[in-house]
C-alpha cells in the first residue's frame, strides 16, 4: 500500500515533465511553421504596418522577410534534434527562437506580430526543459565526411572563382564566388555567371568544381537521408526508432515474448498506457511492428536492450514468457539495471515460482494456479464468475 501511494505520488509530476517537454517541441515546431509562412505572407503581400514600420528600412524588411523563412527551416531542423533529445538541438533552438522574434519584428508586418509573441513564450518553455535534453550528437565518420566534404567544396569554389574573377563573367566580389559554385556543383547552372572560352584554366577550374560539387551533394544527400531510411526499415521490421526510444517515460516494460505474453499485449493496448515489448524474436517483433506495437529486438536477459528500453524510466516491469529459465535471466538483468521497479512475472511451471521471487520478482502469477482457484470459486458461486467471462470472450 505503501508503495501504489508512492506510486500515485510519483506519477503527476512524471506525466508533467513529459507533457512540458512534448508541449516544448511542439511550439517550436509552430514557431518553425509559423517563420516560414509570415516570411512568405510578407514577402508576397509586402504588408507594412507594424510599430516598427517607419524605423525599419524596405530593404531590411524585405531581407528580414526572406531571411526567415530560412531560419523557419532551420527551426525545423532543430525540432527534429529536440524529438531524438540532443543537446546541439537544445542549443540551436535556443539561439533561432530571439532571431525569429527579432525578424518578426524587422518586417514590421501586421502578420508577424503571433510570431514575435509566440518565439518569446517559448523561450522560457525551453528553458525549464533543459534537463530533458542530454542526448549527445553522435555522427558517424560517413556524416562527419560528408559535411566536410560538402563545406570544402564551396570554399573551394568560392576562394578560387574570386581569385581566378578576370577569367570570369559575373564575378566581381565573394558573394558572387559563392553563388557561381553553389549553382555550379548543385548543378542548377543559370548561365548567368561563365568562364572566358580564352580561359582555359577557368575552364577547368569550373569543370572541377562540377565534379567535386555533385559528389559531394551526393555524399551529404545519402549521409542524411540513410538514416531517416533505416529508422522506417526499422519500424516496418517492429523496431523502435532513437527519437521514440528517447520520449519513452513511465511505461510498462514487457521482457519477451510468448503465448503468454499475447494477453499481457492486448490488455495494455486496451488500456492505452504506454508500454514496451523486448524480444529477441524477430518473427514475432515483426508482428507486432504491424500492429504498431512499440519493440525493441534484443536478448531480454542483456542489458544493451534493457538500457535502450529505457528500463531505469519504467514504472513496473512484466515478464511472462513460456520459459521460466529465461524469464529468471531476464528479471535478474532487469532487478540489477532498475533496483526499485516493480516486476511482475508469471511462471509457467508453479514449481517455479519461488525461483522467479528469488531472481528479483516482486510477485509471480502462475496461470495454473490462478485458472484452478477462478474456476473452483466459479464453481462455488463467488462473484469471480464475471472475470472468467472476460477471459473467455478473449479467446
Amino acid at each position: 500500500m505503501v508503495e501504489a501511494r508512492s506510486l500515485r505520488a510519483r506519477l503527476p509530476d512524471n506525466w508533467r515533465r513529459v507533457l512540458t517537454t512534448r508541449a516544448a517541441i511542439a511550439l517550436v515546431l509552430l514557431v518553425a511553421l509559423l517563420s516560414v509562412a509570415t516570411a512568405v505572407v510578407n514577402i508576397g503581400t509586402n504588408a507594412v504596418g507594424g510599430p516598427l514600420a517607419e524605423f525599419v528600412p524596405d530593404a531590411v524588411q524585405s531581407a528580414a522577410a526572406f531571411t526567415g523563412a530560412l531560419t523557419g527551416f532551420m527551426m525545423v531542423g532543430s525540432a527534429l534534434a529536440l524529438r531524438r533529445g540532443l543537446r546541439t538541438g537544445w542549443w540551436a533552438t535556443l539561439l533561432l527562437l530571439p532571431l525569429t522574434a527579432a525578424q518578426g519584428l524587422l518586417q514590421s508586418s501586421p502578420y508577424s506580430f503571433p510570431l514575435v509573441v509566440l518565439s518569446l513564450v517559448s523561450i522560457p518553455v525551453l528553458l525549464l526543459t533543459r534537463k530533458r535534453f542530454t542526448k549527445p550528437l553522435s555522427l558517424s565518420t560517413t556524416q562527419i565526411a560528408a559535411g566536410a566534404a560538402l563545406v570544402g567544396v564551396q570554399v573551394y569554389g568560392t576562394i578560387g572563382g574570386y581569385a581566378l574573377r578576370e577569367d570570369f563573367d559575373g564575378i566581381s566580389s565573394i558573394l558572387d564566388a559563392f553563388y557561381f559554385t553553389l549553382i555550379t556543383s548543385s548543378t542548377v547552372g543559370y548561365g548567368d555567371v561563365t568562364p572566358n572560352t580564352g580561359s582555359t584554366e577557368a575552364m577547368l577550374f569550373t569543370m572541377s568544381v562540377l565534379v567535386l560539387g555533385v559528389a559531394s551533394f551526393g555524399i551529404a544527400i545519402g549521409a542524411l537521408v540513410g538514416p531517416a531510411i533505416q529508422d522506417r526499415i526499422s519500424k516496418t521490421l517492429g523496431k523502435m526508432n532513437d527519437s521514440e526510444i528517447e520520449l519513452l517515460d513511465q511505461h510498462i516494460l514487457v521482457l519477451g515474448y510468448g503465448e503468454l505474453t499475447e494477453p499481457i499485449v492486448d490488455e495494455l493496448s486496451d488500456s492505452g498506457r504506454e508500454f514496451v515489448v523486448v524480444t529477441n524474436d524477430r518473427e514475432a517483433a515483426a508482428t507486432l511492428g504491424d500492429r504498431d506495437v512499440p519493440v525493441v529486438t534484443g536478448d531480454p536477459s542483456d542489458e544493451e536492450p534493457l538500457n535502450r528500453a529505457k528500463v531505469d524510466r519504467a514504472v513496473a516491469i512484466l515478464v511472462a514468457t513460456n520459459n521460466d529459465a529465461e524469464d529468471a535471466l531476464a528479471i535478474l538483468t532487469a532487478r540489477q539495471l532498475a533496483p526499485t521497479t516493480r516486476i511482475v512475472a508469471g511462471a509457467t511451471d508453479r514449481e517455479n515460482v519461488k525461483k522467479l521471487e528469488r531472481a528479483g520478482a516482486d510477485a509471480v502469477i502462475s496461470p495454473s494456479m490462478l485458472g484452478g482457484h477462478l474456476l473452483v470459486r466459479s464453481a462455488l458461486g463467488s462473484d469471480e464468475s464475471g472475470l472468467i467471462e472476460r477471459i473467455l470472450e478473449r479467446e
